[in-house]
């Protein structure tokens, strides 16, 4: 059997979708894994903040193509680009052992130390509204840059002085062997991740049974149980990848444990939650979890957001 996986370009994007072959070929030795390199329109549109260029299936929609019109069988994704609504014919069909969900510092070769040590004014990279809301709440005196490119690109920019530091996904660092250019770790509780951080999803058509079993055995039941909860915190807050929300959900004992915020981008407002329950019934908690942020004031918090980020679609390559 031969299955085609449907990638990124990026290095990171790549080590993910080969992570996934190798894994496949250890369940199965007998399958014959092929990677098609697909570009999206994440990809093509570097001069935009992210948030104005749509947040609806950014780095997905072309891979989605790509299986719903059979020229892929399945697509590797980080879960935190997949959408909470897929598109018709498709699902998720297995989300991997999470590697470290959090937000790491990174600064230019020599220097150490986390946000406390930035000097006031320090230019700090950035393309996410959730890292823009946290940053402003903890560090007033930040100047805050947009930073977009893939994780080489960013790294780049900062070792040639564009920025005084920027802030990256752990796990992307980890897995492009970086872990030594980590100066902190933005710790939670206190500084949540996107939701689904530091997760693979796996998707493929509904209808692609053989697919779905040969998927079975790369799925990690407590990553999965945590990321459901905090994808349907996502999901009953109607929010994209943009939206400055962050969750972290952890499984313990049978019971899922999820934390959650909403924030204005100026930092001047974070609402927070906790919740807990039964890990069968993790979207359950997830759901929880938004009704009391919508209790708490989240929808005016996201209206506002929403109104004053503009949502465009994204210009024709």
């Amino acid at each position: 059997m031969v299955i085609r996986i449907a990638s990124r370009g990026s290095e990171l994007a790549l080590w993910q979708s080969r992570a996934v072959a190798g894994s496949l070929r250890a369940a199965d030795p007998s399958l014959q894994v092929e990677i098609e390199v697909i570009r999206t329109t994440g990809d093509r549109i570097q001069d935009v903040p992210l948030a104005k260029i749509g947040d609806k299936g950014l780095f997905t929609k072309e891979l989605d193509n790509a299986l719903l019109e059979d020229q892929a069988d399945l697509a590797v994704h980080s879960l935190k680009d997949i959408p909470t609504r897929l598109p018709d014919g498709l699902t998720l069909a297995a989300v991997t052992v999470r590697e470290d969900p959090r937000d790491v510092v990174l600064l230019p070769p020599g220097q150490a130390g986390g946000l406390e040590a930035l000097e006031p004014g320090a230019r700090v990279g950035t393309s996410s509204l959730r890292r823009v809301a946290q940053l402003r709440k903890r560090r007033p005196d930040l100047e805050l840059v947009d930073l977009r490119g893939n994780l080489n690109t960013r790294l780049a920019k900062l070792d040639r002085g564009e920025y005084d530091a920027i802030i990256l996904a752990a796990a992307g660092v980890l897995r492009l062997g970086w872990r030594d250019r980590i100066s902190a770790y933005l710790e939670p509780p206190r500084w949540l991740p996107a939701v689904g951080q530091g997760a693979l999803g796996i998707v493929c058509r509904t209808d692609r049974d053989d697919i779905r079993a040969a998927l079975a055995p790369l799925n990690d039941p407590d990553t999965a149980a945590a990321t459901t909860a905090e994808r349907a915190l996502l999901r009953a807050l109607e929010g994209g990848c943009q939206i400055p929300i962050g969750a972290l959900g952890l499984v313990d004992e049978g019971q899922v444990y999820l934390a959650g915020l909403v924030a204005d981008t100026d930092g001047s407002r974070i609402l927070r939650v906790h919740q807990v329950g039964d890990v069968k019934h993790a979207a359950a908690v997830g759901r929880a979890a938004a009704d009391e942020l919508l209790a708490k004031g989240a929808g005016e918090i996201l209206a506002s957001v929403r109104a004053r980020v503009v949502l465009a679609e994204p210009a024709a390559p």
